[in-house]
């Protein structure tokens, strides 16, 4: 009977955690085109509920009823496994994310390696996609797609290791209380710079949204998904901004912290403070998109390894180099 407690207490934790976050990635679509139509001088969603706040409830409802198209020469067991691969890693990083110092579902030791390994493993959902649709384009698509992040998976592993350096821990909790005096932004402005690029490739937003390129590739990698299951890569990708929205405010902004030592603000809960940072990158996230025309491929690749590699690099070297002398090295280390 203990048991079986013990494993409703953890489901119910892990509902607690993933039902806020499927309904804010609904939300924060509709968001990203308001924010759009209001850099475009347009109106946006407004018509399916007041300020058209249930039209991504009107497209959910649309692709649940929408007919699955399985391509006859497809490989039908891989092509079902994508996307539930790819949903599956984009809200299973959520365990680590500390909403406060003791509101987090999971508050392990190598949290940071943790985020970083499950979003390292999102390329294979869209490779196992582009590949068993049996289709050019898709293939083509998914090949761009795995580049794209493999590459800029190694500015942002570079990225986190100055933060590393200032903490001397691996734990996303000792991360955030470590900014208590300085918020990371300041002495590692180049880093939140590059990182909040480097995120906007990682997840194919523009203008990185090359494995996308309509002209060219005809949607990429999921040009023969159909119903729940094109929603269910559109739902991995938005889980994955936000992730990547979360893990700027834990390592840069810090995180639950309020921005403000005012008394008067004590009785905002800290959780708060952390979502108000997400939705803050979001818009910048979404800013983008609406303002920075696409990059060519190559230049992509040229910005990742070229400029942002080698540039992460040296400011490691310069980091350690000013910890070290100033002996500012943390204890752990």
């Amino acid at each position: 009977m203990e048991t079986l407690n013990l494993l409703f207490n953890e489901i119910y934790k892990i509902l607690f955690l993933l039902i806020p976050v499927l309904v804010t990635v609904a939300m924060i679509v509709w968001l990203d085109r308001r924010v759009w139509a209001l850099v475009q001088k347009r109106r946006g969603p407004n018509v399916v509920g007041p300020f058209g706040l249930l039209q991504s409830l009107a497209d959910a409802l649309k692709y649940i009823f929408k007919e699955i198209i399985i391509p006859a020469s497809s490989n039908k067991v891989i092509f079902i496994l994508a996307p539930i691969i790819t949903m599956t890693l984009a809200l299973v990083a959520w365990a680590v994310i500390p909403f406060s110092e003791n509101l987090v579902l999971s508050d392990i030791n190598v949290g940071i390696l943790y985020l970083f390994a499950v979003s390292s493993l999102g390329v294979y959902g869209i490779i196992m996609g582009g590949w068993a649709s049996n289709s050019k384009y898709p293939f083509l698509g998914a090949i761009r797609s795995a580049a794209q992040m493999v590459s800029y998976e190694v500015s942002i592993g570079v990225i986190i290791i100055n933060v590393l350096l200032c903490v001397g821990s691996l734990n996303l909790t000792d991360i955030v209380l470590a900014q208590q005096n300085t918020w990371f932004v300041l002495p590692l402005f180049p880093m939140f710079v590059i990182f909040f690029i480097s995120a906007l490739a990682e997840t194919n937003r523009p203008p990185f949204d090359l494995p996308e390129a309509e002209a060219e590739l005809v949607a990429g990698y999921q040009t023969e998904y159909s119903g729940m299951m094109y929603a269910m890569f559109w739902l991995g990708e938005y889980a994955n901004i936000l992730l990547m929205c979360a893990m700027g405010s834990i390592l840069f902004l810090g995180g639950w912290l309020s921005p403000f030592d005012i008394e008067i603000l004590s009785f905002i809960p800290a959780p708060f403070w952390l979502i108000f940072k997400i939705l803050f990158l979001f818009i910048l996230f979404a800013l983008v998109k609406a303002i920075v025309p696409r990059y060519r491929y190559d230049q992509l690749m040229k910005l990742g390894w070229k400029i942002f590699l080698p540039f992460s690099l040296i400011w490691v070297v310069l980091t350690a180099g000013y910890l070290l002398y100033f002996n500012l090295l943390p204890s752990q280390l």
